[in-house]
């Protein structure tokens, strides 16, 4: 065979292997040649895909349309999101009908989904990605660019279409696993200048872009002009409709694939991925980079800026509404004004005598919601839109935007947020006192606030040795009622085990107050769930804030665990470990009493998109360094050597000032501090962070816990989770993939993406090299908590780690895991029991 005719053999060959997986290759879908299982519709370019999936391997079958060589798989279209197929429907059929609808029957033809038309006669799917139904003479009857689901792909048209009321707004999934409408909706606002929005059940606002100014989102500075090229609103007065659209065809170079989408869990983003490679999705841009985005976060006349802490301030002029509520870091109450403006006080006179108010310039801010735009000013006019608004009072503010002109407001401001750059300038109305003048008056309430300060100290002195005398005659009192209580505990399985035990130091807490303290033990209290049992926060009769875990006589593990904590923790006082407060026992109730922590675990804060951000480079560093120095103290410089066996991101509490506390005591062990080395028959910790001699032997000592620290401090650096972090183009786990940046010299690739360029580069090298010495293979290779204090505090440097190799996931086909129902936060088991196959 010669090699011309050779070549077409086998291209003709090839053209009939299936697309992926088996699937056979469609051009187009009409009543002779419906769309079955095992089929897929490709377009002509082969850029996209549609055919039959399940997400996640979901117990449910859906018709979906994805980009057919781009991974991960995302689906960007599905059709019958409302209504579910079967996973073992293999007889469902998607065809063109006899009156020419296309409809999605299953395997019984029963009606599933249709288009709701007639007279159809093929359906194609085309290189844009928009499903086609055509006529016999081929002009479009329907398609699936008008019915959006999460996704937004290029030359499509999100917006409406205020005559017919039409409206072509994305709907997030309503899980990973499930298409069906979500609570979130995207779409564009019908004020002008337009701005796009994220709401939940259609009307409360999420998130929101700012005006648009004929280029970009005037309130999202990720947004510059590079990459706003592709982006543009068409508004049509005449046919009442708005719409954006985006596309790359003017920009030179190879052809750009992209979509824009809205998470299950309320995220705007956009993914970009240059044709050819057939990899991984760039994520180009997102909409929740801190807790600033959330709509409102700092409520009427509050500013939020993300650098800062607290995240939320009131503007000049302007006092919290509510001090209980900010001090609680709850801001959404927002703010009111001090001083009332001066055309409110003399509403009867003319505007021009007053002449009393003023504007504060505030800078570098996204503007403020429920603007009005004053089209009658000429877009030069910036002196007419300071005069339009200082002439109407009920006018609040102004803004003379670029490109669109002059926004007012006179609703309360809400929705400000200042960034480190771009941004608008706003002019908020401010009475005239406010704006400096005044200041002899001012002067003279300083001196008095001192006055009133020096008094309010001698006061403070006299309570502190009231309470200080107090506080002794309360000890001796709780003393005596805890031997009373002992006694009475005569029905209870672990009144022996107490009365055995040094407890003295322990307050025994009556079970009636603590029902009364957490309402009974109500859902509304319940703050966390870990290998102990449910914890809820509760308040004692004088106000002090608890955390109690409760345990019910159902878990055998459990009593054991209350026994560990409840006689070790009192005897560790150190301010980097949990306090525990006191315990009570009843019958088949056993409750551990701790000092409350306001923001509850790292992980809270780590595994959450929209928190994150509040862990800013300086927090980070502040609890990787306390959590150092809370370990240092179990293994040395308490008066017993505590391995404390669970260490990991659910188990480090945060205080109100974000300081770090190591908590879950349960799985400790007291060794001997002439021992090195203990065995156990039963493997106890959690997946990721345990060392692999503890894992595979039984074996830990304190360089277990060193090998959980080191994997904490590179999540902690990364914002990543070791055990749900695979690198498949490169099949690389966390700890490999950390390990290979830092020896590339690429260990600032590490750094969480929410930093932006907010770090110290000496600081996270220095953290990502203690990590990786923590987390080396053989423990003799470890550095101890001393040396890791050192290195931290830059009085040492560190040898060269070793790449680590084994990692409790790449071992699967040689363990057997079994996990307890321990059902720690996060769903994460705290108790993890691994035997040798």
């Amino acid at each position: 065979m010669q090699l011309g005719s050779g070549t077409l053999f086998f291209s003709f060959i090839f053209s009939l292997l299936p697309s992926q997986y088996g699937a056979e290759v469609l051009n187009n879908i009409t009543p002779s040649d419906p769309l079955s299982e095992g089929q897929t519709l490709v377009s002509p370019s082969l850029i996209f895909e549609l055919g039959f999936f399940s997400p996640n391997s979901s117990a449910n079958k859906y018709v979906g349309l994805w980009h057919k060589s781009i991974f991960p798989r995302k689906y960007v279209w599905v059709a019958n999101r409302y209504n579910p197929l079967a996973a073992t429907d293999t007889l469902a059929t998607l065809k063109i009908s006899s009156n020419g609808n296309l409809e999605l029957v299953d395997g019984k033809q029963s009606f599933v989904w249709s288009t709701n038309i007639s007279n159809g006669s093929s359906a194609v799917l085309l290189d844009n990605g928009n499903f086609v139904v055509k006529d016999v003479m081929g002009a479009d009857l329907w398609e699936s660019f008008n019915n959006p689901g999460d996704t937004h792909l290029p030359g499509m048209l999100m917006g409406y279409d205020s005559h017919s009321g039409k409206r072509n707004f994305l709907t997030s999934w309503k899980s990973e696993n499930d298409p069906s409408p979500g609570i979130f909706l995207v779409g564009l606002s019908a004020e002008l200048p337009a701005q796009s929005f994220i709401w939940i059940n259609g009307s409360t606002p999420h998130w929101r872009s700012g005006p648009w100014d004929k280029a970009k989102f005037i309130g999202v500075p990720p947004m510059d002009s590079q990459y706003l090229n592709p982006f543009s609103i068409v508004d049509n007065e005449t046919q009442g409709t708005r719409y954006l659209s985006y596309g790359f065809d003017k920009i030179p170079g190879e052809k750009i694939l992209a979509y824009g989408d809205i998470s299950s869990k309320g995220i705007s983003r956009f993914f970009f991925s240059v044709s050819g490679n057939g990899k991984n999705w760039y994520l180009k841009w997102e909409t929740w980079k801190t807790p600033c985005d959330n709509y409102g976060a700092c409520g009427p006349f509050g500013v939020c800026k993300s650098s800062k802490s607290p995240i939320c301030k009131c503007l000049k002029g302007f006092i919290p509404k509510s001090n209980e509520e900010w001090s609680k870091r709850n801001w959404t109450g927002g703010c009111v004004r001090r001083t009332n403006l001066s055309c409110e006080m003399h509403i009867n006179e003319s505007v021009s005598s007053k002449g009393k108010d003023g504007f504060l310039k505030l800078e570098r801010l996204k503007v403020p919601d429920f603007h009005q735009y004053l089209s009658s000013l000429a877009l030069d006019k910036f002196e007419d839109c300071k005069i339009q608004c200082l002439s109407n009072c009920s006018c609040l503010a102004y803004a003379y935007i670029d490109n669109v002109g002059c926004l007012v407001w006179s609703k309360d401001l809400i929705d400000m947020q200042q960034f480190p750059a771009f941004g608008e300038d706003l002019y908020v109305r401010l009475a005239h006192s406010e704006l400096g003048e005044g200041k002899s008056i001012k002067l003279i309430a300083s001196l008095t606030s001192i006055g009133f300060m020096s008094i309010l100290v001698v006061i403070v002195f006299i309570l502190q040795r009231w309470r200080a005398n107090q506080k002794r005659y309360d000890i001796l009192t709780a003393r005596r009622l805890e031997s009373t209580s002992m006694t009475k505990i005569h029905r209870d399985s672990l009144r022996e085990y107490i009365e055995k035990h040094d407890a003295s130091e322990l307050k025994i807490y009556d079970f009636d107050s603590i029902l009364i303290a957490t309402d009974s033990f109500s859902i509304t209290n319940k703050i966390g769930q870990g290998g102990f049992g449910p914890v809820y926060k509760g308040m004692l009769p004088e106000g002090k804030e608890i955390a109690v875990k409760r345990l019910s006589s159902s878990s055998g593990q459990g009593v054991e665990e209350f026994k560990n904590e409840m006689l070790l923790i009192p005897n560790l006082q150190h301010k980097n470990l949990i306090r525990m407060m006191g315990c009570c026992v009843k019958e088949d109730e056993m409750l551990l009493i701790y000092e409350f922590m306001p923001n509850k675990s790292l992980d809270t804060f780590l595994c959450d998109l929209t928190k994150r951000a509040v862990l800013d480079w300086a927090t980070r560093i502040n609890i990787i360094q306390g959590v150092a120095r809370g370990l240092l103290y179990l293994h040395h410089d308490s008066y017993v050597k505590v391995i404390h066996r669970d260490l990991k991101v659910s188990n480090i509490l945060l205080d109100e000032k974000m300081k770090p506390k190591i908590s879950d005591f349960g799985l400790a062990r007291i060794v001997e501090e002439t021992q090195s080395l203990e065995n156990t028959q039963k493997v106890v910790g959690t997946r990721g962070y345990m060392s692999p001699e503890y894992a595979m032997g039984g074996v830990f000592s304190e360089k277990s816990d060193v090998y959980s620290f080191g994997v904490l401090v590179l999540e902690i650096v990364s914002g990543k989770k070791n055990t749900s972090f695979y690198l498949y183009e490169q099949q690389l786990g966390f700890l490999a993939y950390a390990w290979k940046l830092w020896n590339e010299g690429r260990a600032l690739e590490l750094v969480d993406e929410v930093f932006g360029d907010s770090y110290s580069s000496s600081e996270v090298i220095t953290c990502v090299h203690v990590g990786l010495l923590c987390v080396q293979d053989n423990a003799m290779d470890r550095p101890t908590m001393a040396d890791v204090a050192s290195i931290l505090s830059s009085e040492k440097d560190g040898p060269h780690p070793k790449m680590p190799i084994f990692t409790i996931q790449n071992s699967a086909y040689h363990l057997r895991l079994s996990y307890e129902n321990t059902n720690s936060s996060k769903n994460e088991s705290s108790i993890t029991t691994i035997e040798g196959r």
